[in-house]
């Protein structure tokens, strides 16, 4: 359960890849806009420094307390840089505060916290850049013009250094967990209700069977979603047309391969009735056996036709017990030729709606595979049975099987096993398939109880009384 619900977690879909485009987009907007208030602070720093009326009135307010105690001095200047801080968040982001640094010749005087220390300024009234601790600062110091005091006032400049200090204190991840939520559910209701045109198309197609060809009747009017309508009707066009040519293709090789057929079996019974040499007869019997394949694979060419058309007569209400057992009577002049056996099981009266001639092919061809791969002297066993909806057909032999491998294989076209010695042409269960498929049923095909031959079953509905 718990693998099931993961795969399909993992399963790309549409939706998922939207909403990953849209994430995406979301992060870099986000990171963007993050180095946009970075170039802005830079900014702002470089505004700092140039100030020049932050200087004078920093250097005013110390000249003015040059002679008073040193404690009033010193909390005249700590509420001056709190002032000159107060824009950067101190508490926070301590990292990227600006410092304030104040001398009276070469004495300290004050000291904002965090500032860089042991930098003594090497040039007045010049922007001048240092590192300290692998800190790339900026900082320019005026001088008073009445005292000796200097004021240097240094900020951060490493862009590297503001972008770990703003994902260090969450305002780069943070903002994003919070809000994709918030916005992956809208963002999925639109999607999902963007795509619902889509949906429909889906649905038309998987609905439909392999023989409707017709054109979708969902016309969309999306420009995307329209181009893509318009290429599988196209392409239904296309194959509908291939298939048309193959049906009638098909049709007039075996219309008119039985005349010719008919006719060297008729030479050849008569050539048979009067030969009394034992090789001409030997090769009178070849031919017969040829001929009498060559008419099979035609009946079978006609019925692979017929199943691939769409016949509009409506199906009837068949005692299925009852046209069973007038095949089986059919058959078995074929199964004394082949000395095998033919025995039915079945219930009485049962019941199914569909077309006695397409029934009579399924049967026949069912139960002719099995006597052809069934050994001499032999049984071939049908049975019947009826449910409380369904009706239940098998046919078994006990011939060489059908491998695991290959039991969906054989109801494909003209398709025969590899080590396959019997003669056929591989159509006869593709056309119980068709057969089967248009009645609404099932076909499988698997091991004979006894681990012997094949066992083929048919699952049809029952008739409604």
């Amino acid at each position: 359960m718990i693998l099931a619900w993961w795969k399909r977690l993992l399963r790309p879909t549409l939706v998922r890849r939207l909403l990953m485009a849209q994430m995406l987009l979301l992060t870099v907007i986000w990171s963007l806009l993050l180095g946009y208030v970075s170039l802005a602070t830079n900014a702002n720093t470089n505004n700092l420094l140039n100030s020049q009326a932050t200087y004078n009135a920093v250097l005013n307010v110390i000249d003015n307390l040059v002679d008073a105690p040193a404690q009033r001095r010193y909390h005249a200047i700590y509420l001056l840089d709190l002032a000159l801080r107060e824009e950067y968040d101190v508490e926070k982001t301590p990292e990227l505060a600006p410092a304030l640094v104040v001398r009276q010749g070469k004495d300290l005087i004050y000291q904002s916290e965090g500032a860089p220390v042991g930098v003594m300024p090497t040039m007045s009234d010049a922007i001048q850049i240092f590192h300290v601790n692998g800190v790339r600062w900026k900082a320019r110091t005026d001088r008073s013009k009445n005292s000796d005091i200097s004021v240097t006032i240094s900020v951060p400049s490493d862009k590297l250094q503001f972008f770990i200090t703003l994902n260090s204190h969450g305002y780069y991840i943070l903002p994003l967990l919070i809000s994709l939520p918030f916005l992956l559910i809208p963002a999925w209701l639109s999607l999902r209700f963007g795509l619902r045109p889509w949906s429909k198309v889906v649905r038309e197609i998987a609905m439909r069977g392999p023989e409707d060809l017709r054109p979708l009747s969902f016309k969309p009017k999306h420009l995307e979603l329209r181009a893509m309508v318009d290429s599988i009707d196209d392409l239904l066009q296309r194959v509908n047309e291939g298939a048309i040519r193959e049906r009638y293709f098909i049709a007039d090789a075996a219309h008119e391969l039985r005349t010719p057929l008919a006719a060297m079996r008729i030479n050849a019974e008569a050539l048979q009735s009067k030969t009394q040499d034992p090789r001409d007869s030997e090769l009178l019997d070849g031919i017969m056996n040829s001929s009498n394949r060559a008419t099979r694979l035609v009946r079978q060419l006609l019925q692979l036709m017929r199943s691939d058309t769409n016949d509009t007569a409506l199906p009837q209400k068949l005692m299925l017990d009852a046209l069973l057992q007038d095949r089986l009577a059919a058959l078995s002049p074929l199964a004394s030729l082949q000395f095998v056996e033919l025995e039915l099981t079945s219930d009485s009266e049962v019941f199914i709606m569909g077309k006695r001639e397409d029934l009579e092919s399924l049967i026949d061809n069912l139960i002719e595979n099995a006597i052809k791969y069934s050994p001499p002297h032999d049984t071939v066993t049908v049975q019947l049975h009826s449910s409380i909806n369904e009706v239940l057909l098998s046919v078994s032999d006990n011939g060489p099987g059908i491998g695991p491998a290959l039991r969906e294989r054989v109801f494909d076209r003209f398709f025969r096993a590899p080590d396959q010695t019997q003669n056929g042409s591989g159509l006869g269960l593709s056309i119980a398939k068709a057969v089967v498929t248009r009645h609404g049923g099932k076909i499988r095909a698997q091991m004979n109880d006894n681990n012997r031959g094949a066992l083929v079953i048919v699952t049809l509905p029952l008739a409604v009384c």
